[in-house]
């Protein structure tokens, strides 16, 4: 009989105590390797923002400073109103050779020979063309000013502007800029005399659309944005705030109410362009509603910002706890007291903070506006949510097309002010949670 051969018992020698503190250490190792991966993901975050805000502030915050020319201009009666007839003919002062009063004032400053017409035009181009417009408003509001010498303040040409601030290398050859070596001479000339000096630009909140940046505002897209934001605000909310109260309180629990709750899930992730094409389909080609409205692109936002409300609203609600509307139901109230009178006031810091937060998603929004003919250029302020306008996104995105080296500036500053807009919404979300919130 043959002894089986027994099979090899390996016994280890290391300890039980030691296996143990090999796993905590491999725990603790790779507790601290997740928390080393978290801060470098909020690091790179916080670099790539850092980065963003800094490229975008210092190429934009020179557009709020604009350089301007104070000159004493002779409102002469020859050239406005030869005629003598601005009681009874408007139309001449809306026509008068304006630029011509401009020229006139800058050779007398410059002491140039008018009849050298090369040399007065490097001059004159040194104003931007709209001093025109302005001088004529000056004579249109008050007549009375014909035959005066009076001075105004007028705006800098664009390559002027820019060479004052120091955008534009003067050191390279005269015929690679746009700046001649005579104007940047005349530049320092005036701004030794203090009549060439750089301020504040009021006209990037005032002015409206224009081909030349020095003239170029966001004062309509404020106006359109303004009015768009209102009317989602005015449909939105209650809308949002009544379909939530239905589907949370009061719908049955069954495969339509489990239809419509995903459909709004899908529709809050929907791409905006698509809500363009249906208020494009719909508003514009089907209820006729004129394009470039500031009407229509508040029933577009509108449309895109419900899902956002709905969500939040409802989550809002869920957040209240069950007892509250116990205890409203065992004192005797109804249903509808129970959910306007306890549960919705306790809920609304959750509303108002994803109702703030869809209006700052819509506020940012640009490819439903473009579809819906809000890329229109609109000089005048609109007067109605009916009238032409366009918004703030909407006038980046066509600043941003624009070939002229100025625009530059003009765009990053007004991304500058919808950042502003931006941060200050999502500010007064959270200041708002945290005023009204109750933990439970």
């Amino acid at each position: 009989m043959t002894d089986l051969a027994s099979p090899t018992v390996r016994v280890s020698t290391r300890p039980a105590e030691t296996r143990r503190d090999i796993g905590i250490k491999r725990r603790y190792a790779a507790e601290r390797r997740f928390r080393a991966y978290g801060i470098s993901a909020i690091v790179l975050g916080l670099f790539f923002l850092a980065v963003l805000v800094s490229t975008v502030v210092s190429k934009g915050y020179t557009a709020f400073l604009q350089t301007t020319i104070t000159l004493p201009i002779e409102f002469s009666e020859k050239v406005i109103d030869p005629k003598n007839e601005r009681a009874t003919d408007a139309k001449q002062l809306m026509t008068a050779n304006y630029p011509l009063l401009v020229r006139d004032a800058l050779v007398r400053q410059l002491g140039l020979d008018a009849t050298k017409r090369p040399l007065v035009k490097q001059a004159t181009d040194m104003i931007s063309a709209s001093a025109r417009t302005q001088l004529r408003n000056i004579v249109v509001a008050d007549p009375s000013i014909i035959g005066k010498t009076v001075p105004v303040t007028l705006l800098a040409e664009a390559n002027i502007d820019s060479a004052f601030k120091g955008q534009i290398d003067l050191s390279v050859a005269e015929t690679n800029r746009k700046v001649k070596d005579r104007q940047v001479a005349w530049m320092n000339e005036l701004a030794d005399a203090g009549i060439l000096k750089t301020s504040f630009n009021t006209g990037i909140f005032a002015f409206g659309a224009s081909s030349r940046p020095e003239a170029a505002g966001v004062g309509v897209a404020l106006i359109g944005s303004l009015y768009m934001m209102l009317i989602v605000l005015v449909l939105s909310l209650p809308i949002g705030v009544a379909a939530s109260i239905y589907l949370e309180e009061f719908a049955p629990k069954n495969r339509l109410t489990d239809l419509i709750e995903v459909n709004i899930n899908n529709l809050a992730a929907v791409p905006s362009i698509v809500y363009g094409l249906l208020g494009l389909a719909v508003f514009i080609n089907f209820a006729g509603l004129p394009r470039s409205a500031a009407l229509v692109g508040g029933f577009v936002l509108t449309l895109m910002t419900l899902p956002t409300i709905i969500i939040a609203t409802r989550a809002a609600l869920k957040a209240v706890p069950p007892s509250i509307r116990s205890a409203a139901l065992g004192l005797g109230a109804s249903k509808m007291q129970t959910i306007f009178h306890h549960v919705l006031p306790l809920a609304m810091p959750g509303i108002l903070t994803g109702t703030i937060i869809g209006l700052a998603h819509a506020l940012g929004e640009t490819a439903p506006l473009l579809l819906i003919g809000m890329v229109a250029f609109v000089v005048d302020f609109p007067g109605s949510p009916l009238e032409p306008s366009t918004a703030l996104p909407v006038q980046i995105y066509m600043w941003a097309n624009e070939a002229e080296r100025a625009f530059v500036e003009r765009t990053s500053g007004a991304i500058i002010i919808l950042l502003i807009f931006l941060v200050f919404m999502n500010l007064g979300a959270i200041l708002l949670r945290r005023r009204f919130e109750r933990r439970w």
